[in-house]
């Protein structure tokens, strides 16, 4: 049985075709199914529906053999124990600084201010600007970013930017990229050796969809 561990959402969406592309298909929908463990059209290969952030861990443990994870969660998990195999090229988006309208962040960093930066994503927002050379407290936060400045929690935000419709909803705006973010094919290293027959005709088929 090969196990692909897949999120909810964009993700899941976008990785249909992908899956279509293997022969795969789910006999349910996600969104309306209560089911965690959902079976495919081949009695070989089944999905299990987790959140974003813990697919590197299912994968990373053996609990799923194949996964689909966003560059921002494996930069965030640091990715041991995986193999990435395939940039799909879906659920494209970027990693942003975003700073309330009228905050001079440029003066700040210049003149070497301390800045508070509110993000989910601290190990990227912790490198990136210690690559600047720019001192930071960071901030958890789970979710409601771009409220964060404009309560004076923070002076910025780390986060993803799609449309960038949100940021200019809640008089944000982006001021530096950090990386462009895409999500990635994630295997078992133990799955790839002990599975292949199995695992490697589905890698093959995602490499030709995603080219």
């Amino acid at each position: 049985m090969i196990t692909i561990a897949l999120s909810k959402g964009r993700i899941f969406d976008e990785t249909i075709p992908l899956l279509a592309a293997a022969g795969v298909a789910t006999t349910e929908d996600p969104e309306t199914s209560r089911k965690l463990i959902l079976a495919t059209n081949r009695k070989d290969v089944r999905v299990i529906i987790v959140r974003a952030t813990d697919v590197p861990t299912y994968v990373q443990y053996g609990a799923a053999d194949v996964g689909v994870a966003g560059k921002d969660v494996l930069d965030e998990h640091g990715g041991q124990g995986l193999y990435q195999p395939l940039d799909l090229n879906i659920a494209r988006c970027k990693m942003m600084v975003a700073v309330a309208e009228g905050f001079d962040y440029e003066r700040m960093v210049r003149h070497g201010a301390r800045l508070k930066v509110a993000t989910k994503y601290l190990q990227t927002a912790r490198e990136h600007f210690a690559g600047k050379g720019v001192h930071v407290d960071l901030i958890k936060l789970y979710g409601s970013m771009e409220l964060a400045p404009l309560v004076g929690l923070a002076d910025a935000i780390v986060d993803l930017v799609s449309t960038g419709n949100t940021l200019k909803a809640n008089g944000l705006i982006a001021v530096e990229e950090i990386a462009s973010i895409s999500a990635r094919l994630i295997v078992n290293q133990a799955s790839l050796k002990l599975k292949r027959v199995g695992v490697q005709p589905l890698l093959d088929a995602f490499a030709r969809a995603a080219a």
